[in-house]
């Protein structure tokens, strides 16, 4: 009988694994939005389920004390507390996707842009984030956090006390007061590089640095206005229409930011599924998010998506259960009711 070396048959083994690499994915981060928190059952059910679909490692990162900060920390401290966290992660180390949920778009972006040192961010998912701002300050209830809300936005928006003790105000942004918007806003023109004595290469660097962007606008967003903020669209300066479409707007066409030359590289993919604000299904998910959190190999799976580019836009036609609910008095939380009694097909 021939005679098997043992360190024959392990060297053949090691030389398996050398010249098939282990497929592996990219952790991701779910940054939610304003009212909510990590704990609450909707965003903690996301993101064991798109952890679960995807086969990728979330974890959602915590800002304070989540629903009472994500409206009275002001957004550039909130940024600062992520990137600081993101830093000390080692399990990013190696990179990492975002997922953000409304109002945590804008702080995902402000690591991509701002934070020094910090782990290279490959996909950026987006769902109903207000990149170019909001014309009315998200709607809430009469709970304690609404009512403290409620006095600080019936006073000066603009003022430096609201901007630095309401974290909308650093993203409301009003067609008819553009020139108070640029001087005393202090997140949004400074992000969207919208200040001409004031723009930053380095933000357009690294925000163009990014593989994918994908912007998810749901059709019947009621609670940003306009809805196509999701996409970059915005009002024209001094007035309320008509929306300008994201590719014609100032930002876009001098590329600010780099979302140009992201486009033109066919990295931006611009999505539209019907639904509320955050109402998206399961099928979506697995459609559109899904793709961009898993491996390779894993996205031959998903015969229906795209990684390296999606149609320029994608329209549901067909209706589901909206998944997304509002603001309640005692826990304000924007995707509170994510997942909940819902059938998913």
């Amino acid at each position: 009988m021939p005679f098997h070396c043992p360190c024959i048959v392990f060297l053949f083994i090691v030389l398996i694994f050398v010249i098939k690499p282990v497929a592996h994915s990219l952790p991701f981060i779910v940054l939610h939005g304003i009212g909510d928190q990590c704990k609450n059952r909707g965003v903690k059910h996301f993101t064991e389920e798109l952890t679960s679909i995807s086969g990728s490692q979330g974890y959602c990162l915590e800002i304070g004390d989540g629903a009472w900060d994500s409206w009275f920390m002001p957004l550039e401290e909130q940024t600062e507390i992520v990137c600081d966290k993101i830093k000390q992660m080692k399990e990013l180390s190696k990179g990492y996707n975002i997922v953000g949920l409304s109002q945590g778009n804008l702080i995902g972006r402000g690591v991509v842009e701002f934070c020094d040192g910090g782990p290279p961010v490959k996909n950026f998912i987006s769902l109903g984030g207000p990149h170019a701002g909001t014309a009315s300050v998200p709607l809430c209830g009469s709970g304690i956090f609404c009512i403290l809300a409620d006095v600080l936005m019936k006073s000066e928006i603009y003022s430096d006390y609201v901007q630095a003790h309401l974290a909308p105000s650093g993203y409301l942004k009003f067609p008819n007061d553009i020139p108070r918007y640029l001087e005393k806003c202090r997140f949004l023109p400074k992000l969207n590089n919208e200040i001409p004595e004031g723009r930053n290469t380095t933000y357009k660097e690294r925000f163009s640095s990014l593989q994918n962007l994908v912007l998810i606008m749901f059709e019947n967003d009621s609670i940003l206005i306009p809805k196509e903020t999701s996409w970059f669209g915005y009002y024209p300066d001094g007035a309320f229409k008509p929306i300008v479409p994201a590719k014609e707007t100032k930002l876009y066409t001098e590329d600010w930011i780099g979302l140009r030359t992201l486009d033109e590289a066919g990295r931006v993919h611009f999505v539209n599924v019907s639904g509320g604000h955050l109402g998206i299904s399961k099928s979506d998910l697995k459609k559109h998010v899904v793709p961009f959190l898993v491996d390779e190999a894993s996205v031959k799976k998903y015969s229906n998506a795209r990684v390296h580019r999606l149609p320029g836009t994608i329209t549901q036609n067909y209706h589901r259960r909206q998944v997304a609910g509002s603001f309640n008095d005692e826990t304000p939380s924007s995707v509170k009711d994510i997942f909940r009694g819902t059938s998913w097909s």
